[in-house]
């Protein structure tokens, strides 16, 4: 009963926070400088043809009246039309959405299992080679710069040695005479490689350092003495008794990790061409797409807010000790 009084309580205290967010994003995106019209009039256009242009796109009205507007075709699930597009915005987010979430939660989850992997074996070998190997390797990974690292390898591998594609996500002769679902998947992976290698060397050093921080301290708790103590197999203390409580940060930060992925790092998406949420928002901002770059943020703090409840509930199921 009490987690669903907490479950409750979170929900509104999410919901508040949401509509506030909303509130901030909406007014601060009409006092940024430059206005969406400077972006799409055509030289040959007259005053009076922008002066229609403004009215059509409801920028004529005061900003506050624009507010209430929005708040109500937003309660009904109608997230305007995008300045740029024409279209729904709810369509474009979920033409790009899929994209963003194939790549950025693959690259995710596959950097935190081989970090957790490797951060209990660096942890359990403390001050070995290994140890040292892994450690300092992490730290080169977690301070690369991601942009100087994906062109790098964009211009390694994608252009001087010609393995990989310099950017897409498909080929069109491909996925149009091909009738083979598996062939269609290979040039999927094939096109998605380079960015999902860049990601993953970005954040599999810290998810590394972090499993071997939480791990070094709970390795000095009384239950993993008396484990060995009574014989224990060192295989068995380590991944049984060990690596489950230690993985409680590391549950927080993937968590949080795959939540702010979904603005599908904007810079990765960008020198990649990969056409997801992240890219979207790049333009969206840059052309001053209110509408558009509106729902890329609300979506992003819409899945962060979410997914720090899941969090929360998570880490009650994996340490019964925790209650709410």
């Amino acid at each position: 009963m009490r987690i669903k009084k907490y479950i409750f309580n979170k929900v509104i205290e999410i919901t508040i926070i949401f509509f506030i967010i909303l509130t901030i994003l909406f007014f601060l995106f009409r006092l940024s400088p430059g206005t969406p019209i400077s972006k799409m009039v055509d030289p040959t256009f007259t005053l009076e043809d922008q002066n229609l242009l403004i009215e059509q796109l409801g920028l004529d009205k005061p900003a506050l009246e624009q507010y209430f507007i929005y708040l109500k075709n937003f309660c009904t699930g109608n997230l305007g039309f995008s300045f740029h597009y024409g279209e729904p915005v709810s369509k474009i987010i979920l033409e790009r959405l899929p994209w963003t979430i194939l790549l950025f939660t693959t690259s995710t989850i596959l950097a935190a299992f081989v970090g957790v992997m490797l951060g209990k074996i660096a942890a359990w070998k403390k001050g070995s080679a290994i140890d040292n190997f892994l450690s300092i390797s992490a730290l080169i990974s977690h301070t690369l710069f991601i942009p100087w690292f994906a062109l790098l390898i964009l211009w390694f591998l994608g252009f001087k040695v010609g393995w990989f594609p310099l950017g897409g996500t498909l080929s069109p002769e491909i996925w149009i005479t091909e009738p083979s679902l598996f062939v269609k998947l290979l040039d999927l992976i094939h096109h998605m490689f380079l960015p999902l290698m860049t990601l993953f060397f970005i954040h599999v050093g810290s998810y590394l350092l972090l499993m071997r921080s939480s791990m070094l301290g709970v390795l000095k708790e009384d239950y993993i003495i008396t484990a060995k103590a009574k014989g224990l197999t060192e295989k068995s203390i380590r991944n049984k008794h060990a690596a489950k409580n230690a993985a409680l940060p590391v549950i927080t930060s993937v968590g949080l990790s795959l939540a702010f992925s979904i603005n599908g790092g904007a810079l990765t998406e960008q020198i990649f061409t990969w056409p997801g949420i992240g890219r979207e928002l790049i333009f969206a901002v840059s052309n001053n797409d209110y509408p558009l770059a509106q729902a890329c943020f609300l979506l992003i703090a819409g899945v962060v807010l979410v997914a720090n409840l899941i969090v929360d509930l998570l880490y009650a199921y994996m340490d019964p000790r925790i209650t709410y």
